[in-house]
Parts: structure tokens; sequence; C-alpha cells
């Protein structure tokens, strides 16, 4: 791997997104200029707390308007830059057509800004955000591995587009990544596949993020009678932009990351709240019993179906992050201080 030149500017797809947020503040405080690929430049509320950031930094900001799903839409935005940050991409569970919603935005753009990338000679590293959702699609799965943990050699082979479509989009979309990848010799892939993603938002008003909405449900009375003891990883979203970050500018960076720092469940999330907003917001600290989940999850939530209750509910999720603690010397942030940083952003924004 050549050497990066931090004096060249950077791309960020996404810029306004949660994870970019931060990764973006990151960026424009070490002073590097950022080519911010975004949606639509002209919505003020959507970059607002970016040029904020920007004001008070060394670095600069430049925005871009692109499309995902338009050839040829990265190009002006990659333009001299040697590192794109690719994190762009659809987290949602309300959706109608996960083909056209999920899938079709997830693969084709990250086909676009790859083949960009094969396009635009300047360019040495590609860093892109999935997901732990490219490893697996329920939490028994663990069950089944050897080490009783997921690493970065195990693929999701059991989503499909009619269960955890989401799960399927991320596969597909970093398949498709070291596919583009393998067949050039010039720029190398780094993937960074995080858990679910909680920490506080830089943009809280108009954070789409689906982690934010479990989040909410933990303050506004959803759970008061208890959480469904849903086995997960958690990882705060500023150890999320590290961790990008890292994977930029360390040389010998390669392959995929596991980018989690907790083997949680739901409730263990309202226990980290409770000592600090118990007496004040309905956060549960107490698990649903998975019998009644099976009657009544899919009557309380859609994604509660029975396969998922019976294949995440009480099951223990774990996963190896030895990789990215030796590889890119990442520490992780206490759970509690994510969740208390996360919850005190609603409050403070009137959003619970």
């Amino acid at each position: 791997m050549q050497e990066i030149d931090k004096n060249k500017p950077v791309m960020v797809t996404g810029a306004t997104g949660y994870v970019a947020g931060w990764l973006v503040k990151k960026l424009l405080e070490k002073g590097f200029t950022v080519h911010a690929a975004v949606r639509d430049p002209e919505k003020e509320h959507k970059i607002h707390h970016l040029n904020g950031i920007a004001a008070n930094s060394p670095g600069r900001i430049k925005y871009f308007k692109t499309d995902l799903l338009h050839e040829g839409s990265y190009a002006e935005a990659m333009e001299g830059c040697e590192v794109v940050f690719h994190t762009a991409s659809p987290f949602t569970s309300d959706f109608k057509n996960p083909e056209k919603e999920l899938i079709k935005p997830a693969v084709k753009g990250t086909a676009n800004v790859l083949e960009q990338a094969n396009e635009c000679l300047s360019i040495k590293r590609v860093v892109l955000t999935s997901s732990c959702a490219a490893i697996y699609t329920d939490a028994i799965e663990v069950q089944k591995i050897h080490n009783g943990a997921f690493t970065e050699d195990i693929w999701n082979t059991t989503a499909s587009i009619d269960y955890q479509p989401y799960s399927y989009s991320k596969t597909l979309a970093e398949k498709k990544a070291w596919e583009i990848n393998k067949a050039q010799n010039r720029w190398d892939l780094v993937v960074i596949n995080p858990s679910l993603v909680m920490g506080p938002p830089l943009n809280p008003q108009a954070t789409t993020s689906e982690s934010f909405s479990l989040l909410k449900q933990m303050g506004d009375g959803t759970f008061k009678m208890g959480a469904p003891k849903v086995g997960i990883g958690l990882v705060d979203v500023r150890d999320v932009a590290l961790a990008h970050f890292k994977a930029a500018f360390t040389a010998s960076a390669s392959g995929r990351y596991i980018t989690s720092a907790h083997n949680i469940n739901f409730v263990e999330l309202g226990q980290a709240l409770e000592p600090k907003y118990g007496k004040s917001y309905p956060v549960p600290t107490k698990a649903l019993p998975k019998w009644l989940l099976l009657l009544i999850g899919p009557i309380l939530n859609k994604s509660l179906s029975r396969r998922f209750v019976k294949n995440n509910v009480d099951i223990e999720w774990r996963a190896d992050n030895s990789k990215i603690k030796r590889d890119l010397d990442m520490n992780f942030r206490p759970l509690r201080e994510t969740m208390e940083d996360s919850f005190q952003v609603l409050i403070d924004n009137d959003i619970i």
C-alpha cells in the first residue's frame, strides 16, 4: 500500500449521515479538505452542522451534488482525492419494496462509487461502510461457529429478500465492492463492519438512523412493560468514525474489520440508562418473556416475526473484535457513556 498524501482532499459519500457526520468532523479537525458528496447541497438543515464544524476547524468542506443511482455522479467530487470513504447506504426497516428501497440503492450505489474509483487515477484507498449484517442474520447462528463468536471470515448466507432484506442488501453490496476491487490492482479496499451503532447524532433533528428509533422507544414508554431480550452487538458512533479514519491512514490496514464494542441485548441498553434516567423516564430494565413475544411480537412490531423472535430473543450474541484492536489500535467507549450521551441528545432536543 502506497502512503496517502494528507494534503490531498478526501471524498465522503453520504456526508450528512449519522456515522459520516462524525467522520467529517474528525477529518476537518485534522485539517483535511473534505469533498462532501450529498444528495442536495441546497438543503441547509441537512448541512448546517457540518458548516458549523468547518468554521471552527483548520480543514475545509466543499459540497458536491451526487446521486447513488446515477453513473458518473461522483466524478467531480472524487477529482484529485486519494481516499474515498463510501458511507452512503439506506438503513431503515420502514420499506414497502425492499428491492427498490434497500437492495438496488445499496448494490448499484456501491458499484457506481467504486467504478468511479477505477476511472479516477488518483485514488489509492477506498474505505467502505458495511455492517455486521453482512456477516450474520440471526444471533442463533453464533452457536454453529466453532469458536462461538462471529469473525471477519464469516459471510451472511441466511438473509434473503423475504427475510431480513436489510442484511441481504448489506451482504450483496459488500460482495459487489470486493468483486470490483479484486478486478483491479491500483486501489485497495478496507471494509468497516459495525454492529448496531448508538451514540449522539451531530444533527438530531435530521437523523433517520434506525438505531435512533430504538433509542427513542427506550424512553417513550414503548418498552415500559419490558423489552425483548434480543442479542446484539453495539458500538459508539464516534468509535465507528474513528475506525474509518484509522482504516484510511494506517498503511497496513487490510480486509474487513468487525467494529463492535459490546456483546449485549436490548434489556441491557435500558439497564445502562436506568441509574441516570430511570426516575424520569420509563426505561426498560426487565425482559419480556419469549413465549409472550412468540404470541404477540408480530402485533407489536412487524420486525418481531416468530422466526426472528425464535432466532434472536434470549440468544447470546458474540463477535470477536480482536482484529481491529490489533491492526488499528482501537479502544472502545464504555456502554454507559454511549447510552447516556445518546439519550441526553433526545432530551435536549425535545424528541422525548
